[in-house]
């Protein structure tokens, strides 16, 4: 590693490589709410009464805004830190274990990839309630923000924008460059802190 590269992050499942690629914010797809429910029903049908709630969250579930083309999911399970009772379920349903938080809530990413030969990218984001509840609570006050508030949603998509023209090393690089503004939007919400 270069002396000025910074260091991957921390807590993925397996190798890291740098972005190679620039970070694509493409115009609102109808066709996501859709994709979502795919997502929604594989997990559901993998998982069965352990999928407390599945939910579309994230730029592509807000109607009218820009987004890279990857379903984000917020699946809550009894126990996110019990991976024994999820994870082989997902994995049997084609999702790969990426990120693995123990000390943030015990959050967990599943994921598939176009490359892997996925019809579309997907980001399920694993928590549980009463561990992870604030920052449940921040996902979909965002959300539901951004789809009722038309100022906020386009300072979004045009700070998304600005940043999909730079080059990063890692993707979290860029989603950590939206902080600002996301917390802007959040503290407008009403939200809780960051957990």
């Amino acid at each position: 590693m270069v002396q000025d590269d910074p260091p991957p992050p921390s807590a993925v499942v397996g190798d890291v490589t740098p972005y190679a690629v620039p970070v694509v914010v493409e115009d609102y797809d109808p066709a996501w709410p859709g994709l979502f429910q795919q997502e929604h029903d594989a997990i559901r049908g993998a998982l069965g009464a352990t999928a407390m709630t599945v939910e579309h969250v994230g730029s592509t579930s807000v109607p009218g805004l820009p987004a890279k083309p990857v379903i984000d999911v917020l699946l809550l399970v009894p126990d996110s830190a019990d991976e024994r009772t999820y994870v082989p379920a997902l994995e049997e349903a084609g999702y790969t274990l990426r990120i693995r938080e123990p000390a943030w809530l015990e959050h967990r990413v599943l994921y598939r990839r176009l490359e892997d030969g996925s019809p579309h990218n997907v980001n399920v984001h694993v928590f549980s309630p009463g561990r992870a509840d604030a920052e449940i609570a921040r996902m979909r006050m965002f959300r539901d923000w951004l789809r009722a508030h038309p100022d906020d949603r386009e300072l979004y998509a045009a700070t998304k924008r600005e940043l999909a023209t730079r080059r990063w090393r890692y993707v979290q690089d860029y989603a950590d460059a939206k902080t600002e503004v996301v917390e802007a939007i959040l503290a407008r919400a009403g939200a809780p802190a960051t957990p």
